[in-house]
């Protein structure tokens, strides 16, 4: 039988690709989220940052509303880490990553219809920075092959 300590050193491809995109998405939140609670107007006047601005285009800064953008990105980061420290029983991540899909393909079905406002360099990077976002969590909610966790359940007895 396996130990909890080995379990928790699970190498199955599945469980090494949850990882990696479990590690992104909870990166990209910390980053996104405190940046937003902590500095709201910095935040609203220069994201994604390295001389962009991609927020004042889509409407006049509310303090309020960046703080509460702030607070979600930061609980998603949350979510994101507990899916992570328990990775390998497949539950946490699938959800932690159907939350993340549902968020992830509703922004960026907003910002698309939104792109006519931005100029090329910066529509075309809106449009990669949350396309990827939707293909790092698209392997968390795709269940591992019956025969993979077959061989899996095999290992342990």
């Amino acid at each position: 039988m396996i130990s909890s300590s080995e379990a928790r050193q699970d190498k199955s491809p599945k469980v090494v690709i949850d990882r990696a995109c479990l590690a992104v998405l909870t990166f990209a939140s910390v980053f996104t989220g405190a940046w937003a609670y902590f500095a709201p107007r910095f935040f609203y006047d220069s994201f994604p940052g390295l001389g962009l601005s991609w927020l004042p285009q889509l409407g006049p800064y509310n303090e309020h509303f960046v703080k509460d953008v702030g607070a979600m990105f930061l609980a998603l980061a949350v979510l994101s880490a507990v899916a992570l420290r328990h990775v390998d029983d497949g539950r946490s991540s699938r959800m932690a990553g159907a939350v993340w899909l549902v968020f992830n393909v509703l922004h960026f079905g907003y910002h698309v219809t939104m792109l006519h406002m931005y100029e090329p360099l910066d529509q075309v990077l809106n449009v990669i920075v949350l396309g990827v976002l939707i293909v790092v969590s698209v392997p968390l909610v795709v269940q591992p092959r019956a025969d993979a966790r077959s061989a899996v359940r095999g290992r342990q007895v």
